[in-house]
């Protein structure tokens, strides 16, 4: 158990192998079911291992599927399982320590819920190995595949979302929520960054860190990816209509203003 670590949310790890390569996969997920189960699947298939350690933070499931068999077949490296409060920047927060910990070059962040694809990690490597510091995925530029997106997620992020991320980073991002992306050792150790606060509970960190590296003269860029909504049945998100995306307007509106810089 780590507890106690000033702005790192108490955990448990369960490591099944050591640190093999030199960079982390982090899927952060919460009763995902058969969707991570499904995308794990996917990057075995894609040996995705071979690129990356394959880490799952999780928020506290209950669903059965980060059974310790599952994961381990499925060439899951750790889990970390969180004990305190918040959601997912709580889950971040406890994976980049881990993985900082650790001594991985370089983190790759990608959601749990199958619609990103995962067969694209080597790409972000190759980004962070080129010397880039934060690597945006995004189904919206050339090489990208934007797949049954429902049409309010992508009005919110085409004429707000996208918008004032790229005004606060002073840089053009086309696609601020997609949390496929990567991190290298050098941002999230840099003392103008500081991620590990407890001011970072939900979607602040992501909001955050996609425009610090380019204020503080980072290199930072995106490249394509496929996001796939499913063609039926219900939204894999965890942001809610109303109250999910009130909530991240105004955590949209705290970083412009520069609230969670240190």
């Amino acid at each position: 158990m780590y507890e106690g670590i000033r702005g790192v949310p108490t955990f448990e790890s369960f490591e099944y192998a050591s640190k093999t390569k030199d960079y982390v996969v982090l899927i952060p997920i919460i009763n995902e079911g058969e969707r991570i189960l499904t995308e794990l699947t996917r990057a075995k298939e894609s040996k995705i291992s071979d690129f990356a350690d394959i880490v799952i933070c999780d928020g506290g499931s209950t669903d059965g599927s980060t059974a310790e068999s599952n994961l381990r077949n499925l060439n899951v490296n750790s889990l970390l399982v969180k004990k305190d409060i918040g959601k997912q920047g709580a889950q971040l927060r406890m994976g980049f320590w881990w993985s900082l910990e650790r001594g991985y070059k370089g983190i790759i962040t990608i959601d749990g819920n199958n619609k990103d694809s995962i067969e694209d990690v080597p790409r972000f490597i190759e980004k962070l190995q080129e010397g880039y510091d934060f690597v945006q995925g995004s189904r919206f530029i050339k090489g990208g595949k934007a797949i049954n997106t429902p049409l309010f997620r992508y009005l919110s992020v085409k004429c707000i979302h996208a918008p004032i991320i790229s005004m606060t980073a002073h840089q053009r991002f086309t696609d601020t929520t997609n949390a496929f992306r990567a991190y290298s050792r050098r941002y999230l150790t840099d003392d103008r960054v500081q991620p590990f606060r407890d001011i970072f509970m939900t979607y602040e960190l992501l909001a955050y860190l996609s425009v610090r590296a380019s204020q503080i003269g980072m290199k930072a860029c995106e490249i394509p990816v496929t996001r796939a909504y499913p063609k039926k049945g219900k939204t894999p998100t965890k942001i809610s209509f109303f109250k999910g995306n009130s909530t991240l307007l105004k955590i949209l509106i705290r970083n412009a203003r520069g609230v969670y810089n240190p």
